[in-house]
């Protein structure tokens, strides 16, 4: 059943959130899911209660048989084959349903893990990059789980440098195999999957990727990994002596191995993010439960500021990641709503659509990893020593959340991506980045303006997400103009800039979110919303401004630097907020609740 998104009619630029203002009827949120959005998510989310938490130990205790009799389960609802086409015996759905999914299911790490490596990036290469007899052969015994899927890129000496691998491929004297030769490390559902999508070099030279069966002479899985957390996934090494890969199954071309590699790593990102953010939600209900039943002197300490302020900051990060990954995906759907389906170019225009957004991509990774390292570090806070304890569930979430940094692409390697891809593209003409750096240049020297007051709901807000954008293009066009071409060489900056468009967005997106729930709701039934905006901007603004410190005091100095500084003090003038009061209001709404209500 193919679904498709409410739509959002307006196509959008990748990384024009940070020279535009945004409009947030442009803007899809939780709040315009459709019916059938509302029935997937009512579907994963009853799957992942009845069958994953229930099984939750057994799971952490590595029985893969359970695991794959669980992917079987989410097969028969359909959960499995979000991104299948329905010819192949897929459900087909949109991006959103996607993430919806991938949320829904994160209710134990482990499990999500195996679940994603299967979904996501197990099976979407074949989708995309397939022979239509490989499609046929293999896709459906994905989509229906009678068959588990894997992806095995990174090696012991490649990580994030996939492209220095060293397992080689070479074709056999008869011409109908290649032959595979070298070590996967760190591959998710190893010790169980039937197909892996390996990545080697042809000739030693051609990054290439090839569709291995567990069964091929010449594989084998070496033993499972002892991991610091996700220890109910199976994580082990494959080794390739001499395996023997039919002609028939090397995946797209001959040395086009990293288009599959980078594109499919852009879902698994938006994906990643999507499961932090319902591990997230996750963390709050257990944490509102014990906030309630856990007392100290003589009361629950729910009661307590500093715990009620904790549990309001994880409502806040939710809200925020929501707003981040729904508005990212609905902009993909918008992107691919006038694509023919069953074209021979669809699997094509699918990707260049999705590659469009690959910078939001990196972002979602990035922010929503460690937005929830934050959660789980208050979650393991507000139980206090039980938090410790391995059989209380903060010690797990604790251990699980901590390699989604590393997934995906480390968050250092992402940080580098978001820079690079907005300088890529501005020198290139596809984002008119340098305009608006030399546009506001002109401001900057022409002094203070005064323009007519906004009277606009929220005006505050919306001048303090147009200062961080400022503020971002001010650094970058310091940046690029003090190390022109070799501004890859300094990857502190490049870092920093990031970090700044990474808030940008952030707050882009939670503000957006908001205006359109008042502008829906109205302000009355609105003031959590509003709160939560309040307390996020606030941060966020501080830590541009810390970002922002770090990176101008490198790239000048002298009489320079100290005019860069008057003009980020300009960019950062506002008056404060009273976070303590908007924190108490979200907490109150989420203890009142006993889970995130937004």
């Amino acid at each position: 059943m193919a679904t498709t998104a409410t739509p959002v009619q307006k196509k959008i630029v990748g990384g024009n959130f940070l020279i535009e203002e945004t409009n947030p009827q442009d803007v899809f949120t939780p709040e315009d899911f459709n019916d059938q959005h509302k029935l997937i998510e009512q579907t994963a989310e009853d799957f992942a209660m009845q069958e994953i938490v229930p099984n939750a130990d057994r799971i952490e205790h590595k029985d893969f048989a359970l695991s794959r009799e669980l992917l079987k389960k989410a097969a028969e609802l359909g959960l499995t084959s979000v991104d299948v086409p329905e010819e192949y015996g897929g459900a087909e759905m949109d991006k959103v349903s996607s993430c919806i999914i991938a949320d829904h299911i994160a209710k134990q790490g482990s499990f999500a893990v195996t679940f994603s490596a299967h979904v996501g990036i197990g099976t979407l290469p074949l989708v995309w990059f397939g022979t239509e007899a490989q499609k046929k052969k293999y896709l459906p015994l994905l989509a229906s789980g009678d068959w588990v899927s894997a992806y095995a890129l990174s090696e012991s000496s490649s990580g994030s440098d996939a492209m220095n691998a060293r397992t080689k491929a070479v074709l056999s004297a008869d011409g109908k195999h290649y032959l595979l030769n070298g070590e996967k490390m760190w591959i998710t559902n190893a010790s169980f999957a039937d197909l892996f999508v390996v990545f080697a070099k042809v000739d030693g030279e051609k990054f290439t990727a090839f569709l291995v069966e567990r069964t091929f002479p010449g594989f084998s899985v070496g033993p499972e990994e002892h991991k610091l957390g996700i220890r109910g996934s199976s994580t082990c090494p494959l080794i390739l002596n001499d395996c023997q890969v039919p002609v028939e199954n090397v995946l797209g071309e001959i040395g086009k191995g990293a288009t599959i590699a980078f594109n499919i790593l852009n879902v698994g990102r938006f994906k990643l993010g999507a499961a932090a953010v319902g591990g997230a939600r996750t963390c709050l209900a257990s944490s509102i439960k014990w906030a309630k039943e856990r007392k100290a002197f003589g009361k629950p300490i729910g009661d307590f500021g500093m715990v009620r302020e904790m549990l309001a900051d994880i409502a806040i990060g939710i809200y925020a990641g929501e707003a981040l990954v729904y508005r990212t995906v609905g902009m993909m759907d918008a992107a691919t709503a006038d694509i023919e389906k069953g074209s021979a170019d669809e699997s094509k225009l699918i990707r260049k659509a999705i590659e469009e957004y690959a910078v939001e991509c990196s972002i979602i990774k990035v922010w929503a990893s460690e937005m929830f390292d934050k959660v789980v570090d208050s979650q393991v806070q507000i139980y206090g020593g039980y938090g410790f304890v391995e059989e209380y569930p903060a010690e797990r979430a604790y251990r699980d959340s901590r390699v989604n940094r590393i997934f995906e692409g480390t968050n250092e390697i992402n940080r580098l991506i978001i820079t690079g891809w907005l300088l890529k593209r501005a020198l290139s003409g596809q984002l008119p980045l340098l305009a608006a750096i030399k546009k506001l240049m002109d401001e900057v020297m022409a002094g203070p303006s005064f323009a007519e007051e906004d009277e606009r709901k929220l005006a505050p807000q919306r001048k303090l997400i147009e200062n961080a954008k400022k503020i971002g293009l001010m650094v970058a066009g310091a940046a690029s103009q003090k190390y022109m071409q070799q501004i890859a060489d300094h990857q502190e900056v490049m870092g920093a800039i990031a970090d700044i468009v990474i808030e940008v967005y952030a707050m882009d997106s939670v503000l957006a979110r908001t205006l359109k729930l008042i502008d829906s709701q109205g302000e009355a039934a609105s003031q959590v919303a509003v709160a939560i905006s309040d307390v996020y901007l606030q941060g966020a603004m501080a830590r541009v401004e810390a970002a922002a410190k770090k990176a101008l005091a490198d790239v000048a100095d002298g009489d320079m630097l100290r005019t860069q500084m008057t003009i980020l003090r300009r960019y950062m003038k506002a008056d404060p907020v009273n976070v303590i009061a908007a924190r108490e209001k979200i907490a109150a709404r989420v203890l009142e609740a006993g889970k995130y209500s937004f």
